[in-house]
This record gives C-alpha cells, structure tokens and sequence, in this order.
C-alpha cells in the first residue's frame, strides 16, 4: 500500500515537472546561474580606444598601451593592456582575489597585493568579465571584455 501511494506521488511530480513551460524552466536556470548578485555591476566608464581619433588631431603619437576603467558604486577597477598582459589595480588600493570569467574554459584567478595591484598572464583569449572581491567582502563585476 505505502509503495503505491509514492508511485502515485512520483508520477504526479513528474506530471508536474512536465506541465511547466520550457521559456520558465530557462528563466529559472539563468536566474539561478547569477550566482554573483551581490557583486556591484562595474561600467566601463574609460576606455583609451574611444579617444584615439581626438588624440591624432592634437597629438603625433599615440599611447601604444590601452588602458579601460570599470567603475562601481564602491570600487574601481583599472587596466592596461600590455602585449602580453592585463596589468591591474584596484582603487581604492586594498588586498583581494580578481577572478577571470571567460566565457568559454576555465576560470583562473589572482591576488591583488596591499596596494591593489595585480597582474593577469596571459591575455585571456575571446570575451571575458572580471569578479573583484576585497578582503573587506565588496565585490564588483565587469561587464564582458573583448580585447
């Protein structure tokens, strides 16, 4: 009898699984995968490549390094990207852990040191987003890069 009752039960879950719409059962997956909601959203606020057509007016050279600001309501986040490395700092300077989000592979992540510095080796390929985390608990992630 008890075995019958949890055969009733398990098909009237299944039943039920099945009668939800396919777009809820998406909507509820990527809601859950955002699993950073307590991060700040960081804007690019600064980026050097939208200033290169005003500096070739007044200027001969251009700067050879790019360089992009993401800002967020407690923190900023500062990069230069070099041939063969993101050179970052996080302002104001204080220790934490920047986590490199690619799109596609794996995460990896670095130590920013007391001042906020921290290096990325090497130039993470296709579109990526970086998750700061202060030793003080903020949090801050950038929109997707594609450099």
């Amino acid at each position: 009898m008890e075995d019958e009752r949890l055969l009733v039960a398990l098909r009237q879950a299944v039943r039920a699984r099945e009668s939800v719409p396919a777009d809820f059962v998406t909507a509820a997956k990527n809601a859950f995968a955002w699993h950073n909601i307590d991060a700040e959203l960081a804007q690019l606020t600064y980026d050097s490549t939208r200033d290169l057509d005003a500096a070739a007016s007044t200027r001969a050279e251009t700067a050879s390094i790019r360089a992009l600001t993401f800002t967020s309501a407690h923190l900023t986040i500062e990069l230069e990207v070099t041939p063969d490395s993101l050179i970052g700092q996080v302002v104001p300077g204080q220790p934490g852990t920047i986590k490199v989000q690619p799109k596609i592979g794996a995460e990896m992540a670095v130590t920013a040191d007391q001042i906020g510095l921290f290096a990325i080796e090497p130039i993470p390929s296709g579109s990526f987003r970086l998750h700061c985390r202060t030793d003080t608990g903020v949090e801050a992630l950038t929109g997707w890069i594609s450099l």
